[in-house]
């Protein structure tokens, strides 16, 4: 890949240039200051009603709509660079984000440890987080438990997601944008206004097409090659004063061809000194691991793909009785998709996967507000949901694979799969209230609790066949203990316990679960523009069912439980002009629910008893000049996160470490982790944004806009097995944009990653590497290198 060039530099320099003149101007410009304005008032919906988000007493970041458009982001994995302690990434078989170190690992049996929530809709599952943004008025990131307004769903922390809405007022925008290098274009459209006085429409378009910046030398292609469109109609019917309906219906389709994978290190056999790649070329495929280092190049032979498609519709329905606001939001969401992964990530025929999943969910709340009060105020509700997810994978051992070249004994597993079916039915209720008594003008206790109860039935078989057709193999397979040690499902044959049979395994089970949430809070104004706090949560996740595994023994897991205490202040000073927000934290986790590599094929799932995150966490807005000269905002934010496994003895070891834990499935010994940080916990992330804005006349331009943003990780592990060879460096990455804009209309040069660091996201064994080959053979994901683009925009309005 091309590293970062003489356009790249100039968007730098550029953007450098123009933040620092601007702070430079400040210093001769005392006198203006004083008069400047004060900050814009940032509302939020964080607890259900609107309000601003300094008097919102829990620890959030907010992105509205020029956020969003200004730093380019255009879907979840975006926001991390703006948010300190926020994670989101890829791995070759799900989606993973994290707040505060705590996510939610490789199973698709895991429910999300973070909620995303789009306009009071769950959106739970793993792949839904690939979703692209659309048309969105703001999103709020919440962190901490959100367990009484958003639910069991939200046990880290909530991603509140507000898609713009209609108006009466005609408008209509038009945007489109160009990145060169990986052959990026994105176009989004927007027309709104009033069919009749009271019946108002808004309707939103994008498409967004990418070659891609991983270069696949086998297939002689650039990869992910992305095509993405979405389309969303809203109605906002409002037949009086006292009441209104919104309707939203959208559906997205997001396809990939091909995977920002590849072989980072490739370490060799300690018996026989030979690398995984040289394995290969003994095997007749010496190009099969043409490199092993992260530079942006990967060698993979067979199809990948993965095509999505996503429904949604929301009624959301408010009616006035007497200053109380009634709010009914119904909300209809499914979802399928369909993956090919060359799940060994070789050029050679190891093996592939193929995985599909359709999902159907249905819910309804009902949520009562009452008015805002000197003395009480409250929002009390009931929330349904119901919710089926079908399942499907299968390991493919094609009839050529180098499997048996490397083990004989393996031969009869040539032309087979093991194919899994993992259902899980679901069906939950809750009722929740939060209530805040105004002691008196500057003193507030919140009081909040929700009960939830929730009742699953889960199902996961796994049968070997033949791989063309549907016939089930025959025992000669699965008695084979090599073979089906292979297939990881050899745990019973292992321990002489009763063979398989040749229909594989077959679980069934059911959990009925209960919870109850309280929550204390006390907020008190030091004076108008002070306000301090302190919490008590609780949060919990429901237990379940392991979707990945592919041993009998790794099945149910518990429920996860976390109680957290935060202390923080929101202050607004200067004459409303500087930001400082400060939030301490603590959380306690009981049986974390974790998911691990097993060393072959699969992922186990399991619970850590223990675990405390801690931290501090400071952002805030500071309006540093408004005069003649421009005006210069900067927006800044800092997090330290300490995180540690207090009692973790049943982790799933990484390659070649010595086991020291608990007896796990099958009567492997696993590792103690004990003591440990997680996956994705830096101690030190922050992120510093600055905003010049001018009037100016220029070839009939108006305006002059800059934006420079830096955001900062220190070293953290990014393998699920906590291989201490990918504790990662710290990196700073920076943006830039630079526009001239007109009434209606914009033109801006951009860049993102303009420091061109090399960001892994994951890192994972290569599957088989170890237990077939004996090498220490590592794959990752590696986001995208240094690029700059071109944007233009449209607004028309009346």
């Amino acid at each position: 890949m091309k590293k970062m060039g003489n356009t790249k530099f100039f968007a730098l320099s550029a953007c450098t240039l123009a933040i620092t003149n601007a702070s430079a101007q400040t210093q001769s410009n005392t006198e203006e200051m004083n008069q400047q304005s004060a900050l814009e008032v940032i509302q939020v919906t964080a607890q259900k009603r609107s309000a601003d988000a300094q008097k919102t007493p829990i620890s959030l970041n907010v992105l509205g709509a020029e956020d969003l458009k200004e730093k380019g982001i255009e879907k979840i994995d975006d926001l991390q660079y703006s948010v300190p302690n926020l994670h989101m990434t890829e791995s070759g078989i799900s989606t993973q984000i994290y707040i505060r170190g705590i996510g939610t690992g490789n199973n698709q049996g895991f429910e999300q440890s973070v909620g995303q929530y789009i306009d009071g809709i769950h959106y739970g599952r793993q792949q839904l987080l690939r979703m692209p943004f659309l048309d969105l008025e703001r999103v709020e990131v919440l962190k901490g438990p959100q367990s009484i307004l958003f639910g069991k769903n939200s046990v880290a922390g909530a991603l509140n997601l507000s898609s713009a809405k209609p108006t009466q007022d005609f408008n209509a925008h038009f945007d489109a944008s160009y990145q060169p290098e990986f052959g990026a274009t994105e176009l989004n459209g927007m027309i709104s206004g009033g069919l009749t006085e009271t019946l108002s429409a808004r309707i939103a378009v994008r498409d967004y097409q990418e070659d891609g910046y991983i270069e696949n030398t086998t297939k002689q292609r650039d990869e992910t090659e992305r095509e993405e469109q979405a389309y969303r109609l809203s109605l906002l019917w409002e037949p009086s004063e006292d009441m209104n309906f919104l309707l939203k219906v959208e559906h997205d389709e997001f396809d990939g061809e091909g995977r920002q994978i590849e072989i980072i290190q490739d370490d060799p056999n300690l018996d026989t000194g030979l690398r995984y790649s040289q394995y290969l070329g003994l095997f007749g495929y010496p190009e099969g691991i043409a490199d092993s280092e992260l530079n942006y190049i990967r060698q993979a032979d067979d199809d990948e793909f993965s095509h999505n498609e996503v429904d949604n519709a929301t009624l959301t329905a408010n009616f006035m009785l007497n200053d109380y606001t009634l709010t009914s939001i119904t909300g209809l969401v499914s979802y399928e998709f369909t993956e090919e992964c060359d799940c060994d990530y070789v050029a050679a025929p190891v093996f592939n996967v193929d995985i599909n999943e359709s999902y159907d969910q249905f819910s309804q709340e009902l949520r009562i507000v009452s008015p805002l009060s000197d003395t009480f105020d409250w929002i009390g509700g009931f929330y349904y949901q119901k919710s089926e997810t079908d399942f499907n994978d299968r390991i493919k051992v094609p009839l050529n694979s180098i499997l048996p070249l490397a083990n004989p004994a393996l031969a009869p597993i040539a032309d087979t799969s093991a194919g899994r079916n993992y259902t899980l039915d679901s069906t939950m209720w809750s009722a929740f209230f939060q209530g805040n008594y105004h002691i008196n003008d500057n003193l507030t206790l919140t009081l909040g609790a929700r009960y939830t109860d929730e009742k699953k039935d889960g199902h996961r078989e796994i049968n070997i066949r033949e791989l063309a057709g549907s016939t089930i193999a025959g025992g000669d397979i699965v008695e084979d203990p090599t073979a089906a040690i292979l297939y990881d499902v050899g745990f019973a044959i292992q321990n002489e316990q009763s063979p398989l049979s040749p229909q594989g395994h077959n679980l069934t089970s059911s959990r009925d679960e209960t919870a109850f949430t309280p929550l204390v809070s006390v907020q008190y104004k030091l004076d108008e523009n002070i306000m301090a706090y302190v919490s008590a949560t609780t949060g919990f996740k429901a237990g379940g069912f392991d979707a990945r595994a592919n041993n009998v023994d790794s099945w149910e897991f518990e429920e996860e439980e976390a109680t957290s205490y935060e202390w923080g202040v929101k202050s607004t000073l200067l004459n409303n002009t500087l930001e400082v927000n400060l939030a301490v934290y603590r959380t306690e986790y009981d049986n974390l629910q974790i998911s691990q590599f097993d060393g072959t094929l699969g992922f186990n799932v399991g619970n850590a008893k223990e675990t405390i995150v801690q931290g501090m966490e400071v952002d805030g807005r500071w309006l540093v000049m408004d005069t003649d000269a421009g005006t210069l905002t900067m927006n800044y934010a800092v997090a330290y996160l300490d995180h540690e496994f207090k009692d973790f003895k049943n982790g799933n070891c990484y390659n070649r470490q010595e086991p020291d834990g608990d007896i796990g499935p099958g009567g492997i010994q696993l590792c103690d982790f004990t003591g440990k940080s997680g996956q994705y916990t830096p101690k030190f992330t922050g992120n510093i944004g600055f905003d010049y804005f001018k009037s100016i006349s220029f070839l009939g331009f108006e305006y002059f806009r800059a934006n420079l943003g830096l955001y900062h990780a220190s070293k953290q592990n990014v393998h699920p097995n906590l291989d201490p060879l990918y504790n990662i460096d710290s990196y700073t990455k920076v943006d830039a944009r630079i526009a001239l804009e007109a009434e209606n209309w914009s033109i801006a040069l951009f860049g993102k990653n303009l420091t061109d660091e090399e960001v892994l996201t994951y890192a994972g064994n290569a599957p088989l590497s170890g237990s077939s080959f004996g090498t220490n053979t590592f794959y990752g994901f590696v986001d995208r290198p240094a690029t700059v683009g071109l944007q233009i925009q449209y607004d028309f309005a009346e």
